[in-house]
């Protein structure tokens, strides 16, 4: 290969390098599946016509009654409604605040250059000290400074009406119709660590190995970058990833694999007595309820040691209603959670007609996993 003389060769390596660097600017393609682009456009649609018809029935044409850094809202409220930088504090508090900044700067700076710039900037530094980072804030800040007469005759004003207003009633549409179409909005604080079913200090199971909240704290404020996600969202993400390891780890093992298909039931009018004895006879801790051939609770041996003060007299009175169940075609490694934070020892199986069709318990579940992770050591000798 050559370029420029016909007798100067350009190095092979230089040239993948250069076609590397250029293939670094083609953009990776976006996760949102088709839904997810359909409603981002339809709920842009409607917010932004929605305030702009309000604004202007409001505050007719006397005074600027939309503004164009709106559109950039709409992107983030509709299109990324989980974003940190879309939430309800960050387009009305973001906009807002850049408003008045870039008023202060147009009303006390004379060069408008000068003003521009130092509004932007200004406006980014306050918001995120202010906890409302929200990019178009910087398009309202510059807005401000050179909207035109319009805008200088409002003064601080322009922050109340139009910007607060707009931003208000965008975002009442974000809320509206991402409730409407069963999107998170806005992005609550919960909690995701409970405590464990014994009420004790210890983190869950679940959470003493692996990627620990505290972890990916830690790592966020070393790296000191504003990363445009959620730590709750990031933190759901990692723990699918880990989910998805373990299941190419252990590869499809379903519970109609795993578990007992020889299942000891009792009826719900049975006496205590009767499924006392059952337990002792077959050594069990825990027998489904069955009534019509239907699951309808379960009870353990943790019931029977609550039972023994009250004037229970019957199966059904001693009984846990609300049972954890799954299907024999769930995978294996699904029910991980269940067992470990739940403080679950015994999942019934059940078909579509919530038949009992097996039982898998915390012994069935680690054998399992045991037996899997050796097959899998002894393949890769």
């Amino acid at each position: 290969m050559f370029f420029g003389r016909a007798d100067v060769p350009v190095p092979e390596n230089l040239v993948r390098s250069l076609l590397a660097w250029l293939k670094a600017f083609w953009p990776a393609p976006l996760p949102a599946n088709l839904r997810e682009r359909s409603l981002s456009g339809v709920g842009a649609l409607l917010g932004l016509l929605v305030t702009e018809i309000v604004s202007r029935t409001v505050l007719g044409a006397s005074v600027p009654w939309f503004i164009a850094p709106m559109g950039a809202s709409a992107v983030l409220l509709f299109a990324v409604p989980t974003s940190p930088l879309a939430q309800p504090w960050s387009i009305v508090g973001g906009n807002v605040l850049s408003a008045l900044v870039g008023v202060g700067c147009a009303h006390w700076i004379d060069d408008p250059t000068l003003a521009a710039a130092l509004a932007g900037g200004l406006a980014i530094i306050l918001m995120f000290q202010l906890r409302c980072l929200h990019p178009p804030g910087g398009a309202v800040a510059l807005t401000s400074v050179l909207g035109g007469a319009e805008v200088e005759a409002l003064g601080f004003g322009f922050a109340l009406v139009p910007v607060a207003l707009n931003s208000l009633l965008l975002l009442l549409m974000a809320l509206l119709f991402n409730a409407a179409m069963h999107r998170r909005y806005p992005q609550r604080a919960t909690d995701k660590h409970p405590p464990g079913a014994h009420h004790t200090a210890d983190a869950l199971p679940g959470d003493r190995l692996g990627v620990r909240p505290e972890d990916l704290q830690a790592v966020l404020e070393e790296r000191g970058e504003m990363i445009d996600i959620s730590n709750t969202d990031l933190e759901e993400i990692l723990l699918a990833a880990e989910r998805r390891a373990w299941r190419r780890r252990f590869g499809d093992m379903r519970c109609t694999d795993v578990m007992s298909h020889d299942v000891v039931t009792i009826a719900p009018s049975a006496t205590l007595e009767a499924a006392w004895s059952q337990l002792a006879h077959h050594r069990l801790k825990a027998l489904p309820v069955v009534e019509d051939g239907r699951l309808v609770g379960i009870v353990t041996m943790h019931d029977f040691l609550l039972s023994q003060d009250l004037p229970w007299r019957s199966v059904e009175d001693a009984m846990t209603r609300e049972v954890v169940s799954a299907n024999p075609e769930q995978l294996v490694i699904e029910l991980v959670p269940t067992f470990s934070d739940q403080g679950i020892h015994h999942v019934p199986i059940v078909d579509a007609d919530r038949r009992v069709i097996g039982m898998l318990t915390q012994s069935d579940l680690v054998a399992a996993l045991f037996r899997a992770g050796l097959d899998q050591a002894l393949a890769s000798r």
